[in-house]
């Protein structure tokens, strides 16, 4: 088996004169500076390169000696530049060969020869290639080389299949005539031009090796075309095409920074003696600033911000008042700065106007102090709370303030002094005095069943007359019994006392429970509205005379009481001993908390006829607290709160 290129010549020629071009231009920029071969001049990141040309394939000599025409194709390839002297492409393109034998494959029934065979043919080629550079990313004329993989599917126009199947192409036994995919390895080489920073011109020319297509036809003699397998096929493109340049270009070198100069070291600014500062006596003071060797150093003093002494390390005033004096020295580098540095032997004229970086001399370094003459701060000798233990407002029984001493002497100097007191919470009086008043009655705690407290911290600033400060605290624990609970309102329909099965649920699903474990009772507290009857109308009366029936909010405090404690049928089973009850008639001094149902507490109940309730019947209620069982305190609301009547609860049951 043999295969003819006849071409390779041409290819060989092409190749050895990029070869040619690109060594020098290789060696030429290998050369250049390391600091000028970093730089890329024009913006070769991605490159985008639509092309045409002419593609050629060599002939096969086995079987009926296959040859493909001479063609045209286009295309386009997409390059990433991913190093200097690197990129990666890949590319596609769509060419023109047909098909022809050179040779009969066999003869007519009547002996004739068969006419040589031909079809027409296109071809796609897809490949992935790195790409070398011979010219470094970024320059206007860059030859490269390349080598890579892909694979090319041979298609049979849709005219040639059509044929290949009709009845007079029989004796050419052509009918599977179909496309045939082949992987190729594909090599060569071309240059670049930039016309412009984004635009350019590129020529390519590369070689194919790959297997010869049998396009689904017999690859043996069988009386008919047949194309024998694993023929070597040698290919041939020459392109041009058009490069569109995708980035920006490398970045410019830049002057080599200057060596930092030493820093200034601050020092300090020292008195000439440790013995006190007073009114009239001058103040000799030296800074101990210093620089690196050879360097001359600059002083500028201020004294309480005005520019004050000479350019010299050591300055004196004398104080002609007592209080704070700020005196303060920045030092700074007078030595003259060094020659500029001179630009790069080769520097891109896109680089141009080189500028060296400035000298920057250490920066100023600048200390302070502050002499205070004839003053001291304040000291305090004790501060004490005449109770360390005090009571939340909610124990009514206990002690809610305390009162804040403080004992102070000022400084050396003498001279009046001022107080100021602050808590960590709740209040204070005569907070500017020695002696201040604390008071907890302001302090917040959660409630809950249980005892809890707080440890407040009491400061005290004593104040001279030249702003001296001296502070203290001490501490005082306020305790707080448990405290009361409310829940929702259970509300009434008017002139009724009968609980809904909306107000149930306050009382069995939210009450109830909370009252389990023995911390809790529960206090209920009847109300009624000022456009309601005193007693219910209606209602049956009996064994009770009229004058001795039950007022409407106390039969709605009783008729709620039995709900908790009937323990049949829909109520619940709370001790009764645990339940309390007031009422109020139409005293609404206390909030409402209306419990709806239907709202986002409570979901909707299905209610009999009369029975259901809005917001407008918020203050027909009862108000319902949990009350820690041992605790003596009660809500606001509630009056007089009597254990329940065992007589009536008896008669009441459990209420439908």
């Amino acid at each position: 088996m043999s295969t003819r290129l006849r071409f390779k010549p041409i290819s060989g020629l092409l190749l050895s004169s990029f070869f040619c071009l690109g060594i020098p231009a290789f060696s030429q920029t290998a050369a250049k500076p390391k600091a000028a071969a970093a730089v890329d001049e024009l913006p070769d990141l991605i490159e985008i390169d639509p092309f045409g040309g002419v593609s050629m394939f060599g002939s096969v000599d086995r079987g009926l000696g296959q040859k493909f025409a001479k063609g045209g194709t286009y295309g386009g390839r997409v390059t990433w530049n991913a190093s200097r002297w690197i990129g990666l492409e890949l590319f596609y393109d769509y060419s023109y060969n047909n098909v022809s034998f050179r040779t009969s494959s066999g003869t007519y029934p009547s002996g004739a020869p068969l006419p040589t065979y031909s079809f027409s043919n296109r071809i796609h080629t897809f490949a992935f290639n790195p790409i070398f550079n011979l010219k470094p990313r970024g320059s206007k004329f860059q030859p490269y080389l390349t080598a890579g993989f892909g694979a090319a599917d041979f298609v049979p126009t849709n005219a040639a299949e059509g044929m290949a199947k009709s009845p007079d192409q029989a004796p050419f036994m052509v009918q599977n005539l179909n496309d045939n995919l082949q992987p190729e390895i594909n090599y060569g080489g071309g240059v670049k031009w930039h016309f412009t920073e984004h635009f350019g011109m590129r020529l390519d020319a590369r070689g194919f090796l790959l297997y010869n297509p049998t396009f689904g036809l017999p690859n043996y003699p069988n009386g008919g075309v047949y194309i024998p397998r694993h023929s070597h096929l040698n290919g041939f493109q020459a392109t041009a095409g058009l490069v569109w340049y995708i980035g920006a270009p490398g970045p410019c070198p830049v002057p080599d920074p200057l060596p930092a100069p030493a820093p200034l070291n601050q020092g300090a600014i020292a008195a000439a003696d440790s013995s006190a500062l007073c009114q009239g006596k001058p103040v000799n003071l030296h800074s101990s600033a210093s620089g690196a060797d050879g360097h001359k150093l600059k002083y500028a003093w201020t004294l309480n911000g005005q520019p004050s002494g000479s350019d010299s390390p050591d300055f004196s005033f004398t104080p002609n008042n007592t209080g704070d004096f700020q005196v303060a020295v920045t030092v700074s580098d007078a030595t003259p700065p060094p020659a500029p540095q001179a630009p790069p032997a080769k520097l891109p004229k896109r680089c141009l106007p080189w500028t060296p970086p400035a000298y920057v001399p250490p920066a100023p370094v600048t200390a302070t102090t502050t002499l205070n003459v004839a003053d001291a701060a304040p000291q305090i000798t004790s501060v004490t709370s005449s109770a360390s233990t005090l009571s939340c407002a909610a124990d009514t029984t206990g002690t809610h303030t305390a009162t804040l001493s403080a004992s102070a002497s000022a400084g050396a100097c003498g001279g009046n002094l001022s107080y100021k007191w602050t808590v960590s919470e709740g209040s204070v009086t005569n907070d500017t005095s020695a002696n201040a008043t604390f008071d907890a009655s302001s302090l917040t705690f959660e409630g809950g069943a249980s005892n809890q407290s707080k440890t407040i911290t009491a400061t005290v600033t004593v104040t001279t007359d030249s702003g001296k400060t001296a502070t203290q605290t001490t501490q005082i624990t306020v305790n707080c019994p448990p405290q009361f609970v409310r829940l929702s309102d259970v509300i009434f329909a008017k002139n009724k006392s009968r609980v809904n099965n909306c107000g149930k649920r306050v009382l069995i699903d939210e009450a109830a429970p909370r009252v389990a474990n023995g911390d809790y009772d529960i206090i209920l507290v009847g109300h009624r509205d000022s456009d309601e009857a005193e007693t219910e109308p209606g209602a049956k009366r009996g064994k009770k005379k009229a004058a001795e029936q039950n007022t409407l909010d106390e039969q709605r405090a009783l008729n709620a009481a039995a709900v908790l404690s009937g323990g049949t049928g829909t109520c619940a089973k709370v001790d009764p001993s645990r339940v309390k009850i007031d009422w109020v008639g139409t005293d609404q001094t206390s909030d409402t908390q209306p419990g709806l149902c239907g709202t986002s507490n409570l979901a909707a109940q299905k209610e009999r006829k009369g029975a259901a309730v809005t917001d407008a019947d918020k203050n027909r209620r009862v108000e319902v607290y949990l009350v820690p069982h041992s605790s003596s305190s009660m809500p606001p609301a509630v009056k007089n709160a009597r254990p329940l009547p065992a007589d009536e609860m008896k008669l009441l049951g459990c209420p439908k």
